[in-house]
């Protein structure tokens, strides 16, 4: 008995040494052999993921901005733009060609991006993306592709609007930047570095930045969405994939995403976009005066008992403001009943009055309070200068 077991194990051995060999070196013989009994070839065993409960599906539905994308994605659009007017006037400018060669070939351009904020084909957009150019064209995420046309634009607040015509044009839904609270979760759109439509998501990471030197205007949404150049005009979106910023700008050491980018309050470009459709431009109040936020350093100089407010450093001659009675030194605490701690909000102030209405100026000079009363003038279309500092701004 014993002797027969020591047979039978020895054979089980060297067959199942036969089948490894065979199946290690020539699996092929297997796959025939089995195909020839009617059996099943051999398939390598997966484990198939169980079907999503109800509960992972409500995770996934917490977790996910896919909805929101989906829903304000088609909207966003590629901007890009070029000056052929520069081309020609360097192609005719024989200094240009001896010291540059002759660059026919590379017209100043730009690419950014737009949001379709109508179906009558309205793109709201960066001013500084279609900023001197006289060769604009959008394309939608289908493919579609148009010239678009200005209608206007506001360099004070870098906001322009442009006009197509298609149809079947798909229109974002505007949200509410009041509402926004820091961490709240948002989107960016846009069409970066050129490279196509892409989403990026991430936080409100600060509310009303100001004294950026970006803009005049500034009321900046801050966030830590990826942003990068291209960016500019696109969408920022709360996660029902509604409008509460047009993305303006970025900081940044290498020209890339560092975390910090700004878009404009939807609140101000939807004011924006209105005027610039009705009027063709921006109306605005102004008062000629040169303010500056009053420190505790300045408060101490001039024996001032305030903490708030904005010194007035130079008053225009014949202005606004020196003719109803300003005069440099003084420190405006009021406007229009409406309170001023600095710069940023008093020129809000100002540009939200009629210009030909007169307004209530309340004054301290120096330990006197007083009241100009100042018949506003329409606040004059000034180019934003290439770098612009906090002091040279006028009101």
């Amino acid at each position: 008995m014993r002797k027969t077991w020591l047979i039978f194990s020895q054979t089980v051995t060297v067959a199942v040494g036969v089948l490894f060999v065979v199946a290690t070196f020539r699996p092929q013989w297997l796959s025939s052999w089995t195909s020839r009994q009617g059996l099943p070839a051999p398939t390598v065993l997966v484990a198939p993921s169980p079907a999503a409960s109800a509960a992972s599906a409500e995770r996934q539905a917490l977790t996910s901005f896919r909805d929101a994308a989906r829903k304000a994605a088609p909207t966003v659009v590629s901007v890009s733009a070029s000056n052929t007017a520069a081309r020609q006037n360097r192609r005719s400018d024989p200094w240009f060609r001896y010291f540059f060669g002759d660059q026919e070939s590379q017209p100043q351009s730009g690419v950014g991006s737009g949001v379709i904020v109508s179906p009558e084909g309205y793109v709201l957009t960066n001013n500084h993306v279609v900023d001197r150019m006289d060769d604009i064209q959008i394309m939608l995420t289908d493919g579609r592709k148009a010239v678009a046309k200005v209608i206007g634009t506001d360099p004070d607040t870098d906001l322009a609007v442009l006009k197509v015509e298609l149809d079947r044009l798909p229109a974002i839904t505007f949200g509410s930047s009041d509402t926004l609270q820091v961490g709240d979760a948002v989107l960016a759109i846009g069409n970066p570095f050129g490279v196509g439509q892409t989403v990026t998501s991430g936080i409100v990471s600060a509310l009303g930045r100001n004294q950026l030197g970006i803009n005049t205007f500034e009321n900046f949404i801050q966030t830590d969405a990826a942003i990068n150049p291209g960016n500019s005009g696109g969408a920022l979106v709360d996660i029902d994939g509604n409008l509460v910023g047009i993305n303006s700008a970025i900081y940044s050491r290498s020209g890339g995403s560092m975390g910090i980018g700004f878009a404009i309050p939807v609140s101000t470009a939807r004011q924006v976009m209105e005027s610039l459709i009705r009027d063709g431009q921006v109306t605005r109040g102004w008062i000629g005066v040169e303010p500056r936020d009053l420190t505790p350093e300045i408060a101490e100089t001039f024996n001032l008992p305030l903490k708030e407010g904005v010194l007035i450093t130079g008053v225009l001659h014949n202005g606004p403001a020196a003719l109803g009675g300003v005069r440099p030194g003084d420190v405006v605490v009021e406007v229009a009943s409406q309170k001023v701690a600095n710069t940023a909000q008093l020129l809000n102030a100002v540009a939200a009055l009629k210009p030909g209405e007169a307004a209530q100026l309340r004054l301290m000079r120096g330990g006197q309070s007083l009241t100009a009363m100042v018949t506003v003038a329409k606040r004059p279309r000034m180019a934003m200068p290439a770098q612009p500092q906090q002091d040279d701004s006028e009101e």
